[in-house]
């Protein structure tokens, strides 16, 4: 009874772990998209407006293509976590 007890609570615990890491994985994952999806839609805007507010928007493109790869670096570092 002793034993199925410990398994059961080492079952748990191992369970908790992996869900944790699946949740950071989905997390990361997900800022990946949205920024992203920001980063194409200034890239739009800059196409179409004048001088100034462009280069603006370009930078904000930047800005959100450097936040995405990081979330994605996160996100696959965070998979590599989940135990197999």
């Amino acid at each position: 009874m002793l034993k199925r007890i410990l398994v059961v609570a080492a079952t748990m615990a191992f369970s908790s772990v992996v869900a944790a890491q699946v949740g950071t994985t989905l997390k990361e994952g997900t800022k990946a998209t949205v920024q992203k999806s920001e980063e194409l839609g200034d890239r739009a805007k800059a196409s179409v407006e004048s001088q100034p507010d462009e280069s603006i928007d370009r930078a904000k493109a930047r800005m959100h293509k450097a936040k995405a790869h990081h979330h994605a670096r996160a996100a696959k570092e965070a998979a590599k976590e989940i135990p197999k």
